[in-house]
């Protein structure tokens, strides 16, 4: 009995000592998955901030962004379009300038307030001589107007900052007197000015040109011309139409062979057509060489064919045949005087959008930089300025 009631009571212990064990076996391994799950969280915060250190590479839950990166600029504000350039000293070859310059919209009617200026486009050897003339013509004028100088490479300019031709000048090449790369330099003026589209009108000058009136005349006979100031002859003679040569044809007949003084002032749309063009410059280019001198044809003949509606067939640049030679007179300091500039100014008839005026010139030349000092006496008198 007393066996019994010992085995009954064993039988009874072990199953209660199974059961405590089991209760204590279970919280131990729920604390081991627990600290196994901590020491996962730490070595995965350990990895994150080592990756963020070292790569940059962000743990942290943000909206998905898209890796692409588009292979051209986007387009931002109409002020892309708009402003000119912030330095002329670009990198563009000529083929690429004269792309880029081509560009023109075709809606005529600007979405902005434009101010169109006058581009003066100075094709030079060197220095400016006359520059103090052009700053007083210049003076207050600022942002109806801009300047462009195509000198040798070679030339360093030195205008102080104060000066209107600070940091005007544009990539430049030689440019020779009768050959292409006369019509190159001056292709290469009008692309520079192209780039910047408040630009509307554009004259062609050389160091030794001088402004006959003030800006604010000159500026308004040039915006409120209907035409463009080149000219274009038909001359028969020996020096016009003796120059021309047959494998022009088809591009060029000798009835619209054209002549005309290399000074010009033309409006945008002329201006674009000069640069864009790649049909007339192979014909001049190979097949007008000297004794044909290709500055005096090749605008005024292809304007003639393509835009003949739109020149006034005359400059208005005034220079002095009359001594005779392959090149006008070089005026010098003693030919400066009031009776001199009178001359220049007056006795002169011509049309102005088809109407008679006795204003033909605006500009003149060829003056020697010792014509400075009496130019700038005499001109506040006898030019307005």
């Amino acid at each position: 009995m007393q066996s019994r009631a010992l085995s009954t009571e064993e039988g009874k212990d072990p199953a209660n000592t199974s059961r405590t064990n089991q209760s204590r076996v279970l919280p131990l391994r729920l604390l081991q998955i627990f600290g196994l799950f901590l020491a996962l969280c730490f070595a995965f915060s350990v990895i994150s901030v080592y990756m963020i250190k070292r790569f940059g590479v962000s743990t942290t839950l943000t909206s998905p962004q898209s890796s692409f990166q588009p292979c051209y600029e986007e387009v931002g504000g109409l002020d892309r379009w708009i402003k000119p350039p912030s330095t002329l000293l670009h990198t563009m070859n000529d083929t690429e300038l004269l792309w880029r310059a081509s560009f023109a919209p075709k809606v005529k009617k600007y979405p902005f307030q434009r101010v169109p200026k006058v581009a003066f486009m100075f094709l030079t050897k060197g220095p400016l001589s006359l520059g103090p003339l052009w700053e007083r013509f210049l003076k207050g004028h600022e942002g109806l107007y801009s300047i462009y100088i195509h000198s040798t490479p070679s030339f360093r300019a030195n205008f102080p900052a104060s000066s209107v031709f600070y940091r005007r000048q544009i990539p430049s090449k030689v440019a020779e007197w009768g050959r292409m790369s006369m019509c190159d330099a001056e292709r290469r003026l009008l692309a520079n000015a192209l780039l910047d589209i408040s630009n509307e009108r554009f004259v062609l000058l050389s160091e030794s040109c001088i402004p006959l009136y003030n800006f604010t005349l000159i500026y308004h006979y040039i915006m409120k011309s209907k035409y463009s100031f080149m000219g274009a002859f038909d001359d028969p003679g020996p020096y016009g139409r003796g120059r021309y040569n047959g494998n022009m044809k088809p591009e060029v007949s000798i009835s619209q062979w054209r002549k005309g003084a290399q000074w010009f002032e033309v409006n945008r749309k002329l201006a674009v057509n000069i640069v864009e063009d790649t049909t007339f410059y192979k014909k001049f280019e190979e097949f007008c060489k000297p004794a044909c001198y290709v500055d005096e044809h090749y605008f005024p003949t292809m304007l003639t064919i393509q835009s003949g509606h739109l020149i006034a067939n005359r400059s208005i640049t005034w220079v002095d045949w009359s001594r005779g030679g392959a090149h006008p007179a070089t005026f010098g300091k003693a030919d400066i005087t009031e009776e001199f500039l009178h001359r220049v100014v007056s006795n002169h008839k011509c049309l102005y959008n088809n109407q008679p005026s006795s204003t033909c010139f605006l500009f003149a030349r060829k003056f020697a930089p010792s014509t400075l000092e009496p130019l700038l006496q005499l001109a506040h008198k006898h030019l307005g300025f």
